[in-house]
């Protein structure tokens, strides 16, 4: 990955300084100065050894009368696969939980209260290649898989609620899969599971052949620190996804993906839905995304005439955070593994919510009515022609 950005960011910094860089923070990022968090030495020795990123900014609110702040540490990993995918499943997985379990290392001596992964973590996103096997034998259980069962220990150790998205294996309804996240409390129970609602069927993602929109609705998760919620991947671009979890009273909500740039990919979107999601729902969101190339044994083609090719392209990373008042911290490398943590006042959430009045001023019956109107069959879209009278 030589040839490829290193990051936005790395582009601004290298090119302006002083007010011009200043502004540059105001206009983009929300405010001039990022407020970046000093790491302990520990942790940045312990990143280097293990060869990731890692980085922290606060989101602070302003100060209230009656309530105490609501300070939460956040953190969000984006990695790369750990072994080729033509290694023994195990061999992958386990790989992937050495690598990974460095960075929760030094989240825990960071003092993260919740962590999340990227999409199917523990795991090549292998749907790509509509290939049955080996991609299904990494599904397991949500509930005691091995992926939960490590994790369940990092959590107790720490303190630290997980949230892990995995290919679930549902042994209650005939071995059937889904895309699931998996909530493990600070406590090292599993708290719950959200289901991915939205799937592609656009270019190489091809997740339908695997798994299909799944069926826990919109739930938060009310955790020691805060309430939760996971939206999958492709749910970002569905903007009542998003709201559905702000109505059920989400105050951090995730967005573990696999995303690709390039000609097909959604890299000039990222930047926008995650953030665009945070102002117009009034919380905190945490945008996760993979990092690197992953090439598989055999060939698959996108059903758009090109040659085949044995991988997606590359997983640009760029992770980041995003408050309700829509300001954002810079992201991870889109090339690096990474940590981001955010130290964020979830009190922020409902100041921006008086502030703002977009929850006392949304027209959910009307929007309800209108929505029930478009699923008649013999629904007519309200258009007006000229010369036609309205009313």
């Amino acid at each position: 990955m030589e040839n490829e950005t290193h990051s936005p960011e790395s582009i601004i910094n290298n090119n302006l300084t002083g007010r011009d860089l200043e502004e540059f923070n105001r206009i983009h990022f929300g405010r001039r100065n990022n407020l970046e968090i000093k790491l302990k030495e520990s942790s940045i020795a312990a990143a280097k050894e293990a060869d990731f990123d890692v980085a922290a900014y606060a989101f602070p609110a302003k100060d209230e009368q009656t309530r105490p702040p609501r300070i939460v540490k956040v953190g969000i990993v984006q990695h790369s696969i750990a072994v080729p995918t033509d290694r023994p499943v195990n061999e992958q997985k386990k790989a992937i939980f050495n690598k990974v379990k460095k960075i929760i290392d030094v989240a825990g001596q960071e003092g993260v209260n919740i962590i999340c992964f990227q999409e199917l973590w523990n795991m090549p996103f292998a749907f790509c290649t509509r290939e049955k096997q080996p991609w299904c034998e990494f599904a397991e259980s949500a509930e005691d898989g091995p992926t939960t069962t490590f994790l369940r220990e990092l959590a107790i150790k720490y303190a630290m609620v997980i949230v892990s998205s995995i290919l679930e294996r549902d042994e209650k309804h005939s071995d059937i899969l889904w895309n699931t996240a998996v909530v493990i409390s600070d406590t090292g129970n599993v708290i719950g599971k959200h289901r991915k609602n939205h799937i592609p069927r656009v270019g190489d993602f091809n997740e339908s052949n695997y798994y299909m929109e799944g069926n826990t609705g919109h739930p938060v998760f009310a955790t020691r620190y805060g309430k939760i919620a996971v939206n999958i991947c492709f749910g970002r671009h569905h903007v009542l996804n998003w709201m559905m979890f702000g109505q059920n009273g989400a105050e951090i909500v995730f967005n573990p993906s696999a995303t690709i740039a390039g000609e097909g990919g959604s890299e000039y979107m990222w930047n926008v839905e995650a953030r665009n999601a945070a102002i117009t729902n009034c919380y905190f969101t945490a945008a996760i995304n993979r990092v690197g190339y992953e090439e598989f044994p055999n060939e698959f083609t996108s059903a758009d005439g090109k040659p085949a090719h044995k991988d997606l392209g590359l997983f640009y990373g760029s992770s980041y955070f995003c408050g309700p008042d829509g300001v954002r911290c810079p992201g991870l490398s889109r090339t690096r593994d990474g940590l981001l943590i955010a130290a964020v006042d979830l009190n922020l959430n409902r100041q921006i919510k008086d502030r703002r009045c977009y929850y006392m001023t949304q027209r959910l019956d009307m929007y309800v009515n209108s929505l029930s109107k478009v699923l008649e069959l013999d629904y007519k879209p309200q258009v007006v022609h000229e010369n036609e009278k309205q009313f």
